[in-house]
C-alpha cells in the first residue's frame, strides 16, 4: 500500500497501482519515482517514512525525510529552509563515506521539503541489547573502533552530529558494519528551535553539559558515544549512571559481573568528563589509546598484516560453575587443555558428548549466554588476544559476511595463523602460547584433528561453516 504524504491527510492505504490519493486526490510519486510505504519515524521538525525507489529495476526501499517544522513566522521558516538546503550539501558529502546513508535526492514539491536517503536495513544498538543483553568489553571496542571512524571523517568535514545514541547505530544485516544515521534536517533545525525556545539539542540522556546549553562541539558526540557504551554495557539509563547527589558516573555499580578491563574503564571514563577540557580531544586521539598501531585514515583498506589489534588486562570474572574448570585452565595458560575443555563443554551444553560434533540444527540453537560466557573467558585471560570475538573482528575486517568466501577464509587461516606457506596446519602443529597471532585460539579439536565448525566444515560444509558464523553474529559474540 502507498502512504499518502500530504500532511493534513497522511491516509495509509492507498494501493500501489494507484498515482493519486483516494481520499485528498494528492499524487503519490515524488518526482515520479519515490513513493512512501508507511512512517517509520515522526517528531517536531518533520516525518520519515520508509519508500520505495520505482525508478530502479529492483525497487529497493528508501528512506524520504518530509520536513514541517513547528516554528512559526517568515524569519523562522526562512531560516529553517536555508539549513534544510545546507544539510542536504552536507549529507552529499558525507554519503560517500560506506557506513553514513547516501544522500539520494533533495527537492520541493508541493510546497513541502524532501530529502531521500539509503535506506539501511539492519537492527539498531538498542534493538540488539534488548534481544541479547549488555555488550561485553570485546564488543564495546569493536563499537568505539567502528564509530570512532566514522565521526573523525565526520569531523573532518566540520559536521557535528549532535545525536550519537544507540537508536542511531545501525548494525546492517547484509554485512554486519555499523552505520551512524540521523544526520537529517532535525538535528540543523533544533539549532534553530534552541535559538528560539532553549529547546536541547540530542537526546537528553545522551547529550553533553555544552551541548545541553546550544555550545555544541566535535567532542560533544564523544561524550554521547561514551554514554552510549555505559547504557550498552549495563543496560540501565544513563540518567541512572550518574550520581547526582556525588556529581560523578557510578556506571560501574551498574555492571552486575560484566568485566571491564582497567584500561577500557579509564577510556570510557575520559571520554565522559562534564568539563570539555577534560575529556577526550578528538576521534584520533580515543583510537590511538585503544590501539595505538590502528589509527588511520577511514578510507584505509587493512590487510591481514595490519589489522586493529586488541588488548586487554585480566578483570575479575562472575564464571558460571560450569566454566569453573576452563577459567582454572586460562589463568593457568594452559591454552591446549583450555581448548579442549572448551570443546567438552560446548558438546556438553548441546547434549552431543557421544556424537562429539554439532550439525547445522545444533549450532543454531546454540545458547548464547554460554557462547558469551566462554568468549569472555578466552579474551579475559589472553589479554585481548584469543577468543570467538577476536576472530570473529578479524574475519569481518577482511571482508568475511555470513556467507561463505573462500578467498576470506583463506585470509583469515593466514591472519590468525592457521595457515603456512598456503596450507593449512594440523590441529598438533597450532601454537599453544600468547606467542600465537592473534585469534589464533580457541582452535577447537576432537581426537586430534580440527573441530568441525572450524576449518572442518568451513573447508568441506560451507553451510554448517556459514551458520556458525552467523550465530556469532545474532549472539553480538
Amino acid at each position: 500500500m502507498r502512504h499518502c504524504l500530504n500532511p493534513a491527510c497522511l491516509h495509509p492505504s492507498n494501493p500501489e497501482s494507484h498515482q493519486f490519493c483516494v481520499k485528498c486526490g494528492q499524487k503519490l510519486l515524488l518526482r515520479e519515482r519515490y513513493w512512501a510505504k508507511k512512517i517509520i519515524g515522526q517528531g517536531g521538525f518533520g516525518r520519515t517514512f520508509l519508500a520505495v525507489d520505482e525508478d530502479k529495476p529492483s525497487k529497493p526501499f528508501c528512506v524520504i525525510k518530509q520536513l514541517l517544522p513547528q516554528a512559526q513566522g517568515t524569519a523562522s521558516l526562512g531560516k529553517a529552509a536555508e539549513l534544510f538546503a545546507q544539510e542536504a550539501e552536507q549529507l552529499e558529502q558525507l554519503g560517500h563515506h560506506p557506513q553514513i546513508p547516501e544522500l539520494l535526492a533533495y527537492f520541493t514539491d508541493e510546497g513541502q521539503q524532501y530529502l531521500v536517503q539509503e535506506f539501511v536495513n539492519g537492527k539498531t544498538l538498542d534493538q540488539e541489547l534488548a534481544e541479547n543483553g549488555v555488550f561485553s568489553e570485546p564488543q564495546i571496542r569493536e563499537l568505539l573502533i567502528d564509530v570512532l571512524g566514522i565521526l573523525d571523517f565526520v569531523h573532518g568535514k566540520n559536521v557535528i552530529h549532535r545525536d550519537v545514541k544507540p537508536d542511531n547505530i545501525i548494525r546492517k544485516s547484509s554485512d554486519q558494519k555499523l552505520v551512524l544515521v540521523d544526520f537529517g534536517a532535525a538535528k540543523v533545525l533544533k539549532q534553530v528551535q534552541r535559538t528560539v525556545t532553549g529547546t536541547i539539542i540530542g537526546a537528553p540522556e545522551y547529550c553533553a553539559p555544552e551541548q545541553a546549553m546550544g555550545k555544541a562541539k566535535f567532542i560533544s558526540d564523544l561524550y554521547s558515544l561514551g554514554v552510549t557504551c555505559l547504557h550498552l554495557l549495563t543496560q540501565m539509563s544513563p540518567f541512572d549512571l550518574y550520581d547526582s547527589d556525588e556529581m560523578e558516573w557510578a556506571w560501574r555499580d551498574f555492571l552486575n559481573g560484566n568485566a571491564v578491563s582497567d584500561e577500557l574503564g579509564q577510556i570510557l571514563d575520559h571520554l565522559i568528563q562534564q568539563a570539555p577540557k577534560r575529556r577526550s580531544q578528538s576521534a584520533q586521539a580515543v583510537l590511538q589509546d585503544l590501539q595505538p598501531s590502528a589509527v588511520r585514515s577511514p578510507q584505509t583498506p587493512q590487510t591481514s598484516s595490519s589489522l586493529p589489534k586488541t588488548q586487554t588486562r585480566p578483570a575479575s570474572l562472575r564464571v558460571p560453575k560450569r566454566y569453573q574448570r576452563l577459567a582454572e585452565l586460562l589463568k593457568a595458560g594452559d591454552w591446549r587443555n583450555a581448548d579442549q575443555e572448551t570443546v567438552k563443554q560446548i558438546l556438553a551444553v548441546a547434549n552431543r558428548t557421544e556424537e562429539g560434533w554439532l550439525d547445522i540444527d545444533n549450532i543454531k540453537k546454540f545458547p548464547c549466554e554460554d557462547l558469551r560466557a566462554i568468549d569472555q573467558l578466552w579474551v579475559n585471560y589472553s589479554q585481548g588476544r584469543f577468543g570467538f570475538s577476536i576472530q570473529k573482528r578479524i574475519y569481518q575486517t577482511l571482508g568475511g559476511t555470513r556467507q561463505y568466501d573462500e578467498q576470506v577464509w583463506k585470509a583469515f587461516g593466514d591472519a590468525v595463523g592457521w595457515r603456512k606457506r598456503q596450507s593449512w596446519l594440523s590441529y598438533k602443529d597450532l601454537t599453544f602460547n600468547t606467542q600465537a597471532p592473534e585469534g589464533h585460539l580457541p582452535g577447537l579439536c576432537v581426537g586430534g584433528e580440527w573441530w568441525v565448525w572450524w576449518r572442518g566444515f568451513w573447508g568441506g560444509s560451507k553451510e554448517i561453516g556459514s551458520s556458525f558464523a552467523s550465530r556469532l553474529a545474532d549472539c553480538n559474540i
